[in-house]
């Protein structure tokens, strides 16, 4: 299992579009992908658990993933994350 924290930076969070984009990028890959922000916890694969846990602009969440590709994972969820901007 690999980690790393990411600050969302969009000006409207993981709304609804960002998050189908990050829930089907994270659908790529075999390893389990995993976003944290305190006590909410959600699995990135997951549109409603992304939704439901309304990560906002300014928090700081931990990627998690685990698996046989999840250090590919990683670096692909946190260069989707710092890139968006709306």
């Amino acid at each position: 299992m690999v980690s790393a924290e990411v600050v969302i930076k969009n000006p409207t969070g993981l709304h609804a579009r960002p998050a189908v984009k990050l829930v089907n990028l994270s659908k790529g890959f075999q390893s389990a992908v995993t976003i944290t922000c305190g006590e909410r916890n959600c699995d990135a694969k997951s549109i409603f658990k992304v939704l439901h846990c309304n990560f906002k602009i300014g928090e700081t969440v931990v990627v998690k993933t685990d698996g046989t590709d999840e250090e590919e994972a990683l670096k692909q969820m946190l260069e989707y994350i710092n890139g968006l901007e709306e």
